[in-house]
């Protein structure tokens, strides 16, 4: 007891319990402001993909909510690895929407996290407006299975074609 009394020194006894508030809180203090603007800069640029920049036409982009943007920008880009994909040229929409219902479930039960559906740009008739992309859009964004969709980079159909990134089963 001596030595922690030694260690300790003099204590007095505090009467007052109460807290000063007269007294202002200091203002925070911006160290990095420089580099926060960049990295603002940066990820906006990021937003743009190479379709955005190279191809004209009307880009699909869909996440469920809660979905991280950060995982909409990496299927933008193409970082996730198509597992497989289905070409829906040429049907009607009925059976479209068959094929691609069907196909959506195989993929899911085979673990396949990333798929590319290709519907085409609907420009075959110059008359008509396209059928076949706006009902892809509808049925992903309806679908349960469907974590988000973009349209896919140049290299891999631009607007004719979507990255979709599926649900994993549980």
């Amino acid at each position: 007891m001596a030595l922690f009394r030694d260690a300790v020194g003099d204590v007095r006894s505090v009467n007052n319990d109460r807290v000063d508030t007269h007294s202002r809180p200091a203002h925070p203090v911006v160290r990095h402001s420089e580099q926060d603007d960049r990295s603002v800069m940066q990820s906006l640029l990021e937003d743009l993909s190479e379709n955005d920049l190279l191809e004209t036409g009307e880009h699909l982009s869909y996440t469920q909510p809660g979905v991280q943007r950060s995982v909409l920008r990496k299927l933008k880009s193409g970082r996730y690895s198509v597992q497989s994909e289905i070409d829906l040229h040429g049907l009607v929409v009925e059976e479209a929407r068959r094929e691609l219902s069907q196909f959506l479930t195989d993929a899911q039960q085979r673990r396949h996290l990333c798929v590319r559906v290709i519907h085409g740009k609907g420009r075959k008739h110059a008359d008509k407006a396209p059928r076949l992309k706006p009902a892809v859009n509808q049925w992903l964004q309806r679908n349960k299975q469907v974590l988000a969709f973009c349209s896919a980079r140049v290299n891999d159909g631009g607007t004719g074609a979507v990255y979709v990134l599926l649900k994993r089963l549980t």
